[in-house]
């Protein structure tokens, strides 16, 4: 609605689940039960439904049909919201986050003053929640996301995703089509070895690996949510032709030559549980004095962050002691 609003760019294009074996038919109806639970317009479809509907996709039973599924430009609406807000408004870039102060926060270049604090920190918000004693019970797993592009048109008209596996918050290699038309594939759920690791030397921080990396190793040992099956998979996306063949069983025809290079990776801030070693698998919020914390936001928590946003401010409204 914002993106139609302010004329952004907004690509209506569709998505499609699919099925890869009869194992995954239950799948397909468990969505579909959690898609009219939250009113969500989804269609369960037979193969030749998918072939009118997306003729290069392959589904083994059934497959979900999303009409209303769009691609938006992230950056575009971020740099339109900043711009929408009030002139009393100041966007701080480039700051770290050094401690918490009696009524401020201390930041690497100042110290800001606050009457109530939101954080939503990424990467880093189980760190500053701690230092307002919320989270206690949480820490944080970084898992590195990459994509690959497609280079030739054509080639898919609509979203084409796997069914999930819905023991786990990730949403398997699926094919995205953007707001400007181009296809591309991912992502993948490497486990990162420190917060900002897109790539081997950025933002390299030796404290930080050696804490994940311990995480891990544990994860590894005691195989809390079959990590280690995890860890060994997703590692083995680093090769282009793995990667390609775990996107490759959603179509019926696709040339693996027409992958460009890879695109800039994401890091996803994934919660972990220290309690029960198992990830936190939904939103999670946390409030402390004067402040809440949003120590979890899974997908589609860019797609919801409007209704998000609302919901987060409501759940602290009495707390500020406003309306």
């Amino acid at each position: 609605d914002y993106c139609l609003e302010h004329g952004l760019p907004i690509n209506r294009c569709g998505k499609v689940v699919v099925a890869t074996s009869e194992a995954e038919i239950e799948g397909i109806h468990e969505l579909k039960r959690r898609g009219e639970r939250n009113g969500v317009d989804l269609e369960s479809i037979d193969p030749q439904e998918l072939n009118d509907i997306e003729p290069n996709a392959r589904t083994v039973g059934k497959a979900l049909f999303s009409p209303t599924t769009s691609s938006i430009d992230p950056r575009r609406v971020c740099r339109h919201l900043a711009s929408d807000f009030p002139a009393n408004v100041e966007i701080l870039f480039g700051r770290r986050f050094i401690g918490r102060g009696p009524g401020s926060v201390r930041t690497d270049r100042e110290r800001i003053g606050y009457r109530y604090l939101f954080n939503a920190a990424g990467l880093y918000a189980d760190r500053v929640a701690r230092a307002f004693g919320a989270g206690t019970a949480f820490t944080m797993i970084p898992f590195k996301g990459i994509y690959l592009r497609y280079t030739h048109d054509g080639l898919l008209q609509r979203h084409v995703y796997p069914v999930p596996n819905l023991r786990n918050p990730f949403l398997g290699v699926h094919f995205t089509k953007t707001v400007d038309g181009h296809v591309k594939i991912g992502p993948t759920a490497i486990p990162a070895f420190w917060r900002e690791n897109y790539d081997f030397k950025s933002r390299f921080d030796g404290g930080e690996f050696a804490e994940i990396i311990a995480k891990e190793a544990r994860l590894f040992l005691f195989n809390h949510f079959n990590f280690r099956q995890l860890a060994f998979e997703e590692m083995r996306k680093y090769s282009r032709r793995f990667f390609i063949s775990k996107a490759q069983a959603l179509l019926k025809q696709l040339d693996a030559g027409r992958f460009g290079d890879y695109t800039r990776p994401g890091i996803r801030a994934q919660l972990l549980n220290r309690q029960t070693s198992e990830l936190v698998m939904d939103f999670l919020l946390e409030h402390a004095e004067n402040s809440t914390h949003v120590l979890n936001a899974v997908s589609p928590a860019f797609t919801s962050a409007f209704s998000f946003a609302r919901h987060i401010v409501d759940s602290s409204a009495s707390r500020m002691n406003i309306n």
